[in-house]
């Protein structure tokens, strides 16, 4: 008599067709269209640099601190033990970990101790590799890296905090700067009211003397947003008798008493979690004017030039990682007899998420180059004023899709926490609303255009250096121009040709740049008739053994 093996002894967790852990990698070293970048944009050293990081923000250990600091999320501390009000942000060590990753780096000082030398690229890289295993400490390491500028507008405040700031020593203790190693700085900007409309701002400040540029004085106001509250220092904006004027606020006084700086909530956000985002009240609280009196947008501007440019960096890092796990999955999933990364479908999607990576890494090399050369060089300026916005608005228009479209390359593997892709998309939003939605972005490059005519000018320069080597990238460009020259109803365009400008520049590099069937594909599908709505449209003939390949991944 046969008996047949009772089902509670069959095997039931015998894993098979699941992709390996993705383990450790060089997150430079693998980004084929990265290092090329780095090389064509910079000194040599910056690569080095960059592939030092690289090994750092590719390993499962950072990865891992990445998962923690957002499942243990910040947490306000009103009050200390005994009942006295501390108004501090306790972080999981995890958080603290990345920051001193970061900061040992010098991913916040790079550009100022090697302006003009690669810097600005060196700090681009690696702000796109920083995001890639975690995004919440990008915000602090950019508020401390592009304060540097505004705060040069008063020379004793900078000769006083810089060396702080350029500190390759992370401290996260709540003391008196001067006490510390090194310090970090947050920005405090909108309010409820305006948003966006800073001039609309209605926090005061007092001269505690005959005020003016680096007097004190006292603020009294409500801040709806201020980025990284437990920062020693913060730039901030308020009203005085000569208008709209910035202020450097310190968590502790002179007389090394806590500042008034009160800490009202932290905000509940999609996304962004292991960084602290609060609502502050100002009362009584000490700061410094920084710059000229009524100036303050001008002064302040200097800060979100250079955030501007890391905001436009972040999705680009963020897309990269994510075709990093899409095509990691594809190479080891199999479905109908055959590996996801053979089929022909599949490669198709690939391969053009690839090409949109590809496009969006060269142009944000190109304009933080353009950033180093601004030392001594007016035209490189002009190109930065221009295409520094539009820039930030098409890398954050791009991202949302793509990282759903890699979402989508896992199945509902993609759409579990442990993926790690749905908080990539949960991301993906944030850079496009931080310093300055895609309709205030638009609104800057307009006026960029009227108000320094000149880059406009610059800005077509760059894009004829491609002119001839893509009929599709040729019609482009004379579009543009047309839609430059005129003059009607341009604000209700200006989404139409932030697009167009941004897609003709990332164009214009890969047809200089890259091989002619990256630049070909790419143009074919962004720019000319057999454009598609969705990924995974690109023509038949279209070399994707090539552009998988240059992903540095298959």
């Amino acid at each position: 008599m046969k008996y047949r093996t009772p089902m509670t002894q069959l095997p039931t967790h015998e894993v098979t067709n699941q992709a390996a852990p993705l383990g450790d990698y060089n997150a430079c070293d693998t980004d084929i269209p990265l290092r090329e970048a780095l090389q064509r944009e910079a000194p040599s050293w910056v690569l080095g640099y960059a592939q030092e990081l690289g090994q750092a923000t590719g390993s499962e250990f950072y990865r891992e601190l990445g998962f923690l600091a957002n499942q243990h999320v910040p947490e306000l501390k009103t009050f200390d033990r005994y009942g006295h009000r501390v108004d501090e942000v306790e972080f999981h060590p995890a958080y603290h970990d990345l920051m001193s990753m970061a900061i040992r780096h010098d991913i916040h000082s790079i550009a100022w101790k090697r302006p003009g030398e690669g810097g600005a690229v060196a700090h681009t890289a690696a702000m796109y590799l920083l995001t890639q295993p975690e995004q919440g400490v990008c915000c602090p390491i950019t508020m401390t890296h592009a304060v540097v500028p505004a705060l040069r507008h008063q020379p004793e405040l900078a000769a006083e905090w810089e060396p702080r700031i350029l500190s390759s020593q992370y401290d996260p203790r709540c003391l008196p700067a001067g006490e510390k190693t090194g310090v970090t700085f947050g920005m405090a900007m909108t309010e409820k009211q305006g948003g966006s409309d800073v001039r609309a701002n209605t926090t005061r400040a007092v001269p505690l003397g005959k005020g003016g540029p680096g007097a004190d004085y006292e603020l009294v106001g409500h801040k709806w947003f201020c980025s990284a509250p437990m920062s020693d220092g913060f730039l901030t904006l308020a009203q005085t008798e000569a208008g709209l004027s910035c202020f450097l606020v310190p968590r502790w006084r002179p007389d090394g008493s806590r500042n008034p700086f009160f800490i009202q909530r932290l905000k509940d956000k999609l996304g962004n979690r292991s960084n602290a985002s609060s609502e502050i009240e100002y009362n009584g609280t000490y700061a410094v004017m920084v710059g000229a009196e009524g100036r303050g947008v001008a002064t302040i501007i200097e800060m979100v030039h250079q955030t501007r440019l890391d905001a436009a960096t972040a999705p680009p890092g963020m897309m990269r990682h994510a075709l990093v796990q899409a095509v990691h999955h594809a190479k080891h999933r199999k479905a109908f007899g055959e590996l996801l990364i053979n089929q022909p479908l599949m490669r198709n999607v690939l391969a053009d998420l690839a090409l949109e990576v590809e496009a969006a890494t060269a142009m944000v090399m190109r304009v933080a180059r353009a950033f180093d050369e601004s030392h001594s060089d007016t035209q490189a300026q002009l190109f930065s004023r221009i295409a520094t916005p539009v820039t930030k608005f098409w890398t954050n228009k791009r991202a949302p899709e793509f990282i759903y479209e890699t979402m989508e390359c896992l199945g509902g593997a993609g759409y579990v926490e442990e993926s790690g892709m749905p908080r990539l998309y949960r991301e993906a939003p944030l850079n496009s609303i931080w310093e300055g939605s895609g309709n205030v972005i638009c609104l800057d490059i307009l006026r960029a255009m009227q108000r320094e005519p000149e880059t406009v000018s610059v800005f077509m320069g760059e894009l004829q250096g491609a002119a001839g080597g893509n009929v599709h990238l040729d019609r482009a460009i004379e579009r543009l121009q047309t839609e430059l020259r005129d003059p009607s109803d341009v604000q209700l365009r200006a989404r139409r040709v932030a697009s167009l400008m941004a897609l003709s520049l990332q164009a214009s590099l890969l047809v200089r740049h890259a091989p002619a069937a990256v630049a070909d594909a790419f143009c074919a599908t962004r720019l000319g008739a057999d454009a598609g709505d969705v990924y995974g449209t690109l023509p038949v003939g279209a070399d994707l053994a090539l552009i998988l390949e240059r992903t540095g991944l298959v």
